[in-house]
């Protein structure tokens, strides 16, 4: 290379490692895992554990009083380090969720349930009401728009009145989507081709903040679960995305 140019390349490289570093620190992605403890939970902190990275598992009380080995789980997410065990309602609705969100009273016992059962004390609780995108932090309020403004206005008191009782709570912003049987829908690589279109687009709750949804049932062994989500990780990390503890999320 004539030595015209080395100024010029040292000076690429420079911009390169300054526009790097600016990526990393302000694109942040928060993993979250709904419904545990069910198989695939463990693929999930066998992968946490290696690779050391922060994640929220909101998990659901009768999950957790399945079996032993479930609540074994349990125990397990809460001593690592890095995982936050958050709460994700005890019946998860019995999947019927305008009948469940018409009990404003049921709605809170039925979380507070869950904390029981899960061994959550500290507070506020992070949580994730069962099939609902809202919101309810200090600095971050959002509805769930997506079940229609009527039905989002008349659910909203049970928002209010589950955040009023000790919950910090926590949507989303993207899903990895899976099928009815738990199998992902997009490849490793097409996720992160699509959340690489969404901070370009920078269309998030909070500004350089994606929480990534996904569901421990889509970690199962037939699914490949631990080299899937080992590879997301890994392709994050090579774009130089940071990962983000959820009680951080809000600050």
């Amino acid at each position: 290379m004539p030595l015209r140019f080395a100024p010029l390349l040292t000076a690429a490289v420079s911009l390169f490692l300054a526009v790097s570093a600016v990526w990393a620190s302000d694109r942040i992605i928060y993993l979250t895992f709904d419904d545990g403890p069910l198989t695939g939970t463990e693929n999930i902190l066998d992968v946490l554990e290696a690779e050391k990275v922060p994640a929220a598992m909101f998990m659901v009380g009768k999950h957790a009083e399945a079996s032993a080995a479930h609540r074994a789980l349990v125990e397990r997410a809460k001593s690592l380090p890095h995982v936050t065990v958050g709460n994700h309602s005890y019946s998860h609705a019995h999947d019927h969720y305008r009948h469940f969100y018409a009990d404003t009273e049921g709605v809170v016992a039925d979380m507070m349930r869950a904390n029981e059962v899960l061994g959550l004390t500290a507070k506020p609780v992070q949580a994730r009401l069962p099939g609902r995108d809202v919101f309810r932090l200090p600095d971050v309020y959002k509805d769930d728009l997506s079940i229609g403004r009527t039905e989002d206005e008349i659910e909203e008191i049970d928002f209010e009145f589950v955040s009023a009782s000790g919950f910090n709570l926590y949507g989303w912003d993207h899903e990895w989507v899976h099928d009815s049987r738990g199998k992902p829908v997009q490849t490793v690589e097409h996720l992160v081709s699509e959340i690489d279109h969404l901070f370009l687009g920078g269309r998030f709750v909070r500004p350089g903040k994606l929480i990534l949804l996904m569901h421990d049932e889509m970690f199962r062994d037939n699914y490949d679960g631990n080299a899937n989500l080992s590879a997301l990780i890994s392709a994050l990390r090579q774009r130089g995305y940071a990962f983000g503890s959820i009680e951080t999320y809000d600050d």
